[in-house]
């Protein structure tokens, strides 16, 4: 029988596919989020096949194990699952994971230049983004998941080269805020490469200030309950 604490996250989740489709992080229904079961670090929670982000809900989650097997739910899985299944193995610091295919982030994984700290959420992102290069086909088998994991390392994000992005968190806030920032920084990246020589960056110790400074969890709920609101204000 579903917890309270269970059926709290589960509401989180739904908002969470909400605020990431309104912030552009949906490319149709081939975007997916995941989070881990309360007390249980070996199942996650995860957004279905066949349906955008902002079409999530209590009957459609499904429960997933480690290995990508479907253990509760009955609609059809992504077949990226082991982009999920193989982070939150080699990771137990993550708590949450979201693959999506956001355009700014897809072009700068595809010039292969690292993430700068041209701007605020560049310096979140500052040596914190790994990338996978071995295919830019769908992560549909134990070993590609793997290697996402791997590019990750122990960073916060990996672009999968020319297709999208993998990013991870300690909480649904920290990561759907996450995705949303690093797509923010792509594009201000690229918009500065296009404008020309950039300017040197700030020093190391000014951006390691910076991010630790945004990376304070009430900081991800703060943002997050923010678009949150402004989800739940188009409906009024």
């Amino acid at each position: 029988m579903a917890t309270v604490k269970d059926r709290e996250l589960k509401q989180k989740l739904i908002m969470a596919g909400k605020v990431l489709a309104a912030e552009g992080q949906g490319d149709f229904t081939r975007g997916h989020i995941s989070v881990r079961v309360p007390d249980d670090s070996k199942l996650f929670y995860m957004k279905p096949h066949s349906i955008g982000l902002d079409e999530i809900t209590m009957q459609n989650i499904l429960m997933i194990d480690l290995e990508g097997v479907v253990v509760a739910g009955s609609a059809r899985r992504h077949s990226e699952v082991y982009i999920h299944s193989e982070i939150f193995k080699a990771r137990s610091d993550v708590n949450c994971v979201i693959h999506a295919h956001p355009p700014y982030s897809v072009a700068l994984s595809a010039t292969g230049r690292p993430v700068k700290a041209y701007s605020q959420p560049g310096a979140l992102f500052f040596e914190s983004v790994g990338v996978y290069t071995d295919s830019i086909a769908l992560i549909r088998s134990h070993a590609m998941g793997a290697g996402v994991a791997q590019a990750l390392g122990q960073r916060r994000a990996a672009f999968l080269k020319n297709h999208g992005t993998a990013v991870t968190g300690k909480s649904i806030e920290e990561t759907v805020i996450g995705a949303i920032m690093l797509e923010h920084a792509a594009m201000i990246q690229l918009t500065v490469d296009a404008a020309g020589e950039p300017a040197p960056e700030f020093p190391r110790e000014d951006i390691e200030k910076l991010k630790r400074e945004m990376s304070t969890p009430e900081q991800f709920v703060i943002n997050f309950d923010y678009l949150a609101r402004r989800v739940k204000g188009r409906k009024t």
